[in-house]
């Protein structure tokens, strides 16, 4: 078992999850967070911490694609190691449906300067 991050998490990327997860296995894009399900070690701890409600078990329904989504991503996106600040849209799009067709950025995230 591997938890996920779901379509929620597109444009809010709240990172409460990343301080807690003991094994460092979240990735950044530019606008969402993936978990490399090959490095959680399932301990469930970064779901209930998620504001927007975006992390999943993989044995829920439907959560195969997003299985293989947060792998493909967690192969190219950079680690993230510490809370940041969500994004300025978080509280107006937690929440909306069809984000990963019409707010989904396949970009990494912006290096730190």
């Amino acid at each position: 078992m591997t938890f996920v991050v779901t379509d929620n998490c597109i444009a809010c990327k709240y990172t409460d999850c990343v301080s807690v997860c003991p094994v460092d296995c979240f990735y950044e894009g530019e606008n969402m967070l993936v978990i490399h399900p090959e490095e959680c070690i399932d301990c469930g701890v970064c779901e209930p911490e998620c504001p927007a409600d975006a992390i999943r078990a993989d044995t829920e329904p439907d959560m195969e694609k997003w299985v293989e989504f947060n792998r493909k991503y967690a192969e190219i996106w950079p680690v993230i190691l510490a809370a940041k600040d969500p994004l300025s849209t978080a509280e107006e799009m937690d929440g909306t449906e069809g984000k990963l067709t019409t707010h989904f950025s396949e970009n990494p995230a912006a290096e730190a300067a």
